[in-house]
Order: C-alpha cells, then structure tokens, then sequence
C-alpha cells in the first residue's frame, strides 16, 4: 500500500518511506535487502515518523508496512553489536518504538506483506490490528540462536494462552500467519492479493470512530484488564461521562440523529 501523497520526499535509499492521504499515514520499512532487519537507524526512523504521524492533525490512522517479502527479521544480527533494545547513541529504541506503537492515541494497522520473526512478531503484535498475507511465516526463532524473544513477550504474551506460547517460543519453528490467528497474535490472514482490500476494509470502518473516542479505546484496551473490577467501574464511569460530554461525543450525537456522517470523517471516505 503506496499513497500519493507524500509527508515527506522518498528515494530508493531511504529506510523508511512515509505517506499521508485521506487521513492515512502509511510508513513502508524499505530495507529489503536486508529483510527490513532493525538496524539503529531504520528503530530510529520508525521512532521519528510515529512521533511525526502523532502530531499531525490530518493523521487518523497509521498503517505499518513493508517493501520486499519480508515484513521483518528482527534484530539486525549484521550489525556490530546485534539487538536494538538499548542502543546508547539512538534517538529510539524498539522497546520504545513497541510502546509508541501501544500507546499511541491514533490506532495503528499492521500490514505485514511478508515474513516475520523476532523483533518482527514483536512489531506486529504491538499494532491494534494486523494482517498478515497467507503464504508468508512467522516464528519466534531466537532460541535457536541462543537467546529469548525476551521484549517482545511483552506484547505477545498478553495474547496468548500459555499452551501456544510454551509451543511457539521452545519450539522457535516457524508458523503460518493462520495459526498467528488462532494463538491471538494477528487479525487476519488473507491471501496477497486481498491484502490491501483487507486493509481497507479496516480503515474504513475504524477512520469512522472519532479521535479522542478511538484513543480512549486503546486506553481501556491498556488498562482495564490491569485492574480489580472495583478499581474499573470506579476509573471508567467518570470518564465515560467526560466522554458524553466532549464537543467531539455531541458532534458525534447530532450526526447520528441527523443521519448525516461525523464531522471528522474524511472527505476521501465519504459514499
């Protein structure tokens, strides 16, 4: 998924490349070459564009992606100390970029049209919703190299029983994007050339939420399951009223009984 319109200018050499149009900013990891391995460099360009796509008013949605067929390999273990958990002179490092992506208050799609292992699974797990093309694989592979998929537990495990996750990570061999489905990793896998109608499909239906509404939702997703029943009704009835009293819930509210669309729909997703 390639947009027109450009946030900033793309060349063949850059390790990311960003786009923006009709409220969707889509960020491309373009090192192929090297299976969109996380070098220092492409962490901190990934850092730098969600802080960017945060900013930006005209950003509704962020779509997470890839050139190649490989999504990500994870660590680039080419470089000269391998793993980017703790880089000292980066501007990001992946942990911080997982949390960026978890935190973030505008939702994140995965796209992952190719392979993923290590860091990759890590990355895709941490999108609010991801999709992955049917033909491709996905694996925790670390423990045949002699370490664990020890950050991106954190992100995955919530996600799955620990039946699957005993099975995935003893085992490191690698899956099929169903199976990533079944465990609760991804959404969807879908064959290539439904990708993008996948993607769309999601966008579609997510793009319609209003902004704060889709941040407090991933707030709840966040939180919620943290805490004792009690500790919930007692944090999310206060802010559901703030929410129905927002400028954004009343806008939301007379469009409904107007049968009009939301105010902050845009203009390209309009029938």
């Amino acid at each position: 998924m390639v947009n027109d319109e450009s946030m900033a200018d793309a060349t063949d050499t850059d390790l990311l490349l960003t786009n923006i149009s009709g409220g969707v900013a889509t960020l491309t990891l373009n090192r192929p070459e090297r299976k969109n391995s996380l070098s220092a460099e492409l962490v901190d360009a990934l850092g730098d564009s969600i802080e960017a796509a945060m900013a930006d008013d005209e950003v509704r949605v962020v779509v997470l992606t890839n050139t190649g067929n490989t999504f990500c390999a994870g660590a680039d273990l080419k470089a000269q100390t391998p793993g980017v958990s703790g880089q000292s002179m980066a501007r990001h490092t992946f942990v911080g970029v997982m949390s960026q992506i978890m935190s973030a208050p505008k939702p994140v799609i995965g796209r992952a049209d190719g392979h993923a292992t290590g860091g990759g699974v890590g990355l895709i797990a941490a999108c609010d919703i991801s999709v992955m093309r049917d033909d491709a694989k996905i694996g925790f592979t670390e423990a045949r190299l002699g370490v664990s998929p020890a950050v991106i537990s954190v992100v995955c495990l919530p996600k799955m029983r620990r039946a699957d996750a005993s099975e995935l990570f003893l085992t490191a061999e690698r899956f099929t994007p169903q199976r990533a489905v079944d465990v609760g990793l991804i959404n969807a896998a879908v064959p290539a050339d439904e990708l993008d109608s996948k993607i769309e499909e999601y966008l579609d239906k997510v793009i319609r939420g209003g902004p704060l509404a889709l941040a407090a939702c991933k707030e709840l997703i966040t939180k919620v399951p943290d805490m004792a029943t009690d500790e919930a009704f007692e944090w999310t009835a206060p802010y559901s009223a703030e929410l129905f009293q927002s400028d954004e819930a009343q806008a939301g509210i007379a469009a409904f009984n107007a049968r009009q669309p939301a105010p902050w729909i845009p203009a390209e997703r309009l029938p």
